[in-house]
């Protein structure tokens, strides 16, 4: 393969450069505390197009001057090469998938490209794309070019940040990781770089732990623009030889992720950009004590999706939770039931009051409450207090599973 090296991400940088935006590495003054670690945020959430993608596709374009491209992507590449393509002058054709969220289709759209829905995945995208002959192919991750584009991200960090201990990368494809590895161990080999998979789409994880190239079919996922079969071939090379490391998260500490971005730093994150921070929240003690640089690599998250993610967020803190009480059914129990939640500081979301439950006896009633708290020790305490108050609790207070 053509070689990724620090000469030609230092080439890519300069050309792509007066086109990209140079992203500010943020210090988290909430994160560092929360976690234990000095934390800083690569925030490519904030670039053109909303993701660290558009670098590699100028870099690619500009230095091939093709007249027309195709790409298949899920999204954020699709994003890039309709940007960079648009700039340049060039036709582009996109495939994705017909699962692709719906707002990076109209986003792709609106930067002027002609986006094919084709298949039900990644893989099935680019074949498709593949087989359109008459388009120089721009590939999502697995090409020099690209990868030495991505790659300027992590020259950026280390000029901001020389004496970085850790660097986590979101892997999908492994185009980002792979580019940003060799700027950063070619610069400062003490720093470690770790890639970071959800547990939804592990091929990266699993290729380079067996040291052989792994397919693993994509499970649903929040992450979808890390939501990748098979990491490429040169990517798998440049990952084994410059990584240190490739770990899973879980879907749970995504959104946990996504939801804390949104509270502790007001910044809208997508699943694949949270992954850093979900390896955080999972490994801590691993990184405790260290400086660590997290690549927030996009923000391009569908809506409809962030109050999904929210809930679940706060289901599995905790922060919602249902108790189920049986109360005589006369005048004021359920006032005092209610107030005696209002009084520990339970905010109640929703009630449901069931004469007819199974179980309850005649002269009884199920009362279900749906509640905000501070989390389960604060879920806990309103249990025991009503308890405590002469209510029955019908089976114990639960986080809320709907």
């Amino acid at each position: 393969m053509v070689p990724v090296t620090l000469s030609s991400i230092r080439k890519a940088l300069a050309v792509v450069s007066p086109h990209i935006h140079r992203t500010p590495l943020v210090y988290s003054n909430s994160f560092s505390g929360l976690l234990g670690s000095e934390i800083w945020l690569k925030a490519e959430n904030l670039q053109k197009t909303g993701s660290f993608k558009v670098r590699g596709a100028f870099n690619t374009l500009i230095s091939r001057k093709p007249l027309r491209v195709v790409a298949a992507s899920m999204g954020n590449h699709a994003q890039g090469v309709a940007y960079a393509a648009g700039r340049q002058g060039i036709t582009a054709k996109i495939v994705m998938p017909r699962t692709a969220s719906l707002v990076k289709q109209e986003a792709t759209k609106g930067y002027g490209a002609e986006v094919v829905l084709h298949g039900e995945s990644f893989s099935d995208a680019l074949r498709y794309a593949l087989s359109l002959k008459e388009y120089a192919f721009i590939h999502a991750f697995d090409d020099a070019d690209i990868i030495a584009g991505q790659g300027t991200v992590g020259l950026e960090v280390l000029e901001d940040l020389h004496d970085a201990d850790v660097v986590l990368v979101p892997v999908g494809g492994g185009g980002l990781i792979a580019g940003i590895a060799v700027a950063v161990k070619s610069l400062s080999p003490k720093t470690a770089v770790i890639g970071v998979q959800t547990a939804s789409a592990p091929s990266a994880y699993r290729s380079f732990h067996e040291k052989c190239l792994q397919e693993a079919p994509p499970q649903p996922t929040i992450a979808d623009g890390i939501a990748v079969e098979k990491i490429g071939t040169k990517t798998f090379e440049l990952i084994g030889q410059y990584a240190d490391d490739v770990v899973t998260v879980s879907e749970e500490s995504i959104a946990r992720a996504v939801l804390l971005f949104l509270e502790r730093k007001k910044l809208v994150v997508e699943g694949a950009g949270a992954v850093p921070l979900a390896a955080l929240l999972e490994q801590g003690a691993r990184f405790r004590g260290k400086k660590v640089v997290l690549i927030v690599s996009g923000g391009n998250i569908d809506f409809t999706l962030i109050d999904r993610i929210i809930h679940k967020s706060m289901v599995l803190s905790g922060r919602i939770g249902v108790l189920n009480a049986v109360v005589n059914d006369i005048p004021g129990s359920l006032h005092r039931l209610s107030g005696l939640i209002a009084d520990l500081g339970g905010n109640i979301l929703h009630v449901v009051h069931d004469r007819l439950a199974e179980d309850v006896p005649i002269g009884k009633t199920l009362v279900i409450f749906t509640l905000e708290t501070r989390g389960q020790e604060h879920l806990r305490k309103i249990a025991d207090a009503i308890q405590a108050a002469g209510f029955v609790l019908a089976g114990e207070c639960r986080e809320r599973t709907e």
